[in-house]
């Protein structure tokens, strides 16, 4: 096919029915989690002074729908994204008003608020999954780079800006009124989805729900693009799962500096990951996917191993080369974001059948993700040991997360990308489904 012709820009994302209220509602939803990451461990350390049970209730927020995505992946294929994504919101917006105010009511017991998290947690891919499955449906091919672009850095925005909002509404409004104001952005989210129209689409279902998630499952495992991004960014997850726990553990442990300060580190980031993404949203990725995935995660290896630097003997001597060591770091972690996300979010938008998008995407982003609750286990286990230890297997996982996308991503688009194309697809999986 010839390549697709037309206004490229960032303008012209805005003359595309319903996208701007879709993207308003992914903002509003993702300050919210951000928020929720951060206030959810504030409030159950300040009503519990537990930190087992903190880091319980923050398992119970993730896993359980990590473990249902291939389910969610199929409901989002069959029966729509937008009344699905929107579903979810309100469910935030509930569970939030719930665990404030039995609190305030002194009515949850511990058990009580890891199952309130755990049911919040079963409807998180429908948001998760359904917006980033949505975009590819409602904006043409060309356009693909920007909106991925606006998705990426929707994360960014929500780093930057929710933790330190959840924090000040703890220390400001106390644990609970926090947690309950949380559920404000979440009802705004669901709002702003009133009337946006569903795309059409084409999906291939068996009729059951319990059969489609499984071919899901089979479908990602056997498109090559998938599984090899899967290997590869799960990896990467494991070094960003490791640096959540060893920053704060050397700016406020070997370097003295505060909370404030692991804050910062994180926020620039953020920031640099901005303006990277926007920059390469700008570049026509078509068969350049390869090489914007694997030099990055290259990349990330020794932009990590500059956190030696600050746990060395002369970075805690001089906590000011120690706290740049980090900065660094962490500000070119965030320029390789730019590049990454955009080779990530479009090789696979160009190599998934629009057909299986809901399904492929919610177990694609799974196992994507599943990498990071492994580094932070994996940190606090290490670092108790050695600090040093613990960046070097970050450095490791980033050398890995490389060598699974140069060997197991196809460099070029191939028909066995797509497992679902071939004599082997059942005829029932052809039917199409509004």
């Amino acid at each position: 096919m010839p390549p697709e012709t037309g206004d490229r820009s960032y303008r012209a994302l805005l003359t595309i029915p319903d996208l701007g209220r879709v993207v308003l509602s992914m903002q509003l939803a993702r300050i919210a989690q951000a928020m929720v990451a951060v206030a959810i461990v504030l409030f159950t350390l300040a009503e519990y002074d537990s930190p087992a049970l903190a880091g319980l209730v923050t398992f119970a927020i993730l896993f359980p729908g990590i473990l249902l995505s291939p389910v969610a992946g199929a409901l989002l294929d069959r029966h729509g994204r937008v009344r699905l994504i929107r579903l979810d919101y309100l469910i935030a917006l509930v569970t939030m008003v719930l665990i404030g105010g039995l609190s305030m009511a002194d009515l949850l017991s511990p058990p009580l608020l890891i199952v309130i998290a755990a049911v919040s947690s079963l409807t998180g891919p429908f948001s998760q999954t359904g917006l980033r499955s949505l975009f590819p449906l409602m904006v043409p091919e060309r356009l693909w780079e920007r909106v991925n672009a606006l998705d990426s850095n929707g994360y960014l925005v929500a780093m930057i800006l929710g933790a330190p909002l959840a924090a000040g509404m703890v220390a400001v409004l106390g644990a609970q009124t926090a947690i309950i104001c949380i559920g404000v952005p979440y009802g705004l989210a669901a709002l702003a989805l009133a009337g946006v129209r569903e795309p059409i689409s084409r999906t291939v279902s068996s009729g059951r729900l319990w059969v489609d998630a499984l071919e899901g499952l089979r479908y990602a495992w056997g498109n090559r693009t998938i599984r090899g991004l899967g290997f590869a960014i799960a990896s990467l997850n494991v070094a960003g799962g490791i640096a959540s726990i060893v920053i704060p553990l050397l700016v406020l442990e070997r370097l003295g500096g505060s909370e404030l300060m692991v804050g910062i580190a994180f926020a620039v980031s953020g920031v640099a990951g901005i303006v990277s993404v926007f920059l390469f949203g700008r570049v026509d990725s078509r068969a350049k996917e390869w090489r914007l995935l694997v030099y990055p995660m290259l990349l990330t290896a020794p932009a990590t191993a500059l956190l030696l630097v600050a746990n060395s003997g002369l970075g805690v001597a001089m906590p000011l080369v120690g706290l740049g060591a980090i900065t660094a770091s962490m500000l070119l972690i965030g320029l390789l974001s730019g590049p990454l996300d955009i080779g990530l979010f479009t090789i696979r938008q160009r190599r998934t059948d629009p057909a299986w998008l809901g399904r492929a995407f919610a177990i694609s982003m799974a196992f994507n993700f599943s990498g990071f609750p492994i580094g932070a286990a994996l940190a606090g286990a290490l670092a108790t040991r050695s600090i040093d230890l613990a960046i070097l297997a970050a450095v490791v996982a980033c050398a890995a997360a490389a060598s699974f996308a140069a060997v197991m991503v196809p460099k070029r688009d191939a028909p066995t990308d797509d497992p679902m194309h071939g004599a082997d697809a059942p005829a029932a999986w052809t039917a199409e489904v509004p």
